[in-house]
């Protein structure tokens, strides 16, 4: 949890070595109970198991940089539903439970960076992500 509210907070940034330190510092400041009570208690339970902080060579992007990855490569020409935008992310290496991508796609539609329909083909209830 601490590291997905650490992620969460540098999210905006650019890539780089400026976000790499941010990220770890705000993860280390999570991870010291540093923070709003709110912080504190989502990050019980939060860590690795052997208590050492993730090398800086695993940290390449958020699902927010990745699926802007996909809007560059045109996987949204046509509309996708979130089964096939999680598809796109996993021919990369890239695994996400559907929970993690609600909120990084609501953003990119907020933004402009996408828009979303229902489902046409009597799919109800399954939102279709495309370039605007």
């Amino acid at each position: 949890m601490a590291r997905k509210a650490a992620e969460g907070a540098v999210e905006d940034m650019p890539s780089g070595p400026m976000r790499i330190a941010a990220f770890q510092t705000i993860l280390a400041h999570l991870l010291q109970g540093v923070g709003t009570g709110a912080q504190v208690g989502r990050m019980r339970g939060a860590g690795n198991a052997s208590g050492k902080q993730r090398s800086t060579a695993s940290i390449s992007g958020g699902p927010t940089d990745r699926l802007l990855n996909l809007i560059d490569e045109g996987v949204f020409a046509q509309g996708r539903s979130l089964a096939e935008i999680r598809q796109a992310l996993s021919e990369k290496g890239w695994q996400y439970k559907p929970v993690d991508l609600g909120t990084p796609l609501t953003r990119l539609v907020r933004r402009g960076r996408l828009k979303r329909n229902r489902g046409a083909d009597g799919r109800r209830g399954v939102w279709m992500y495309a370039n605007p």
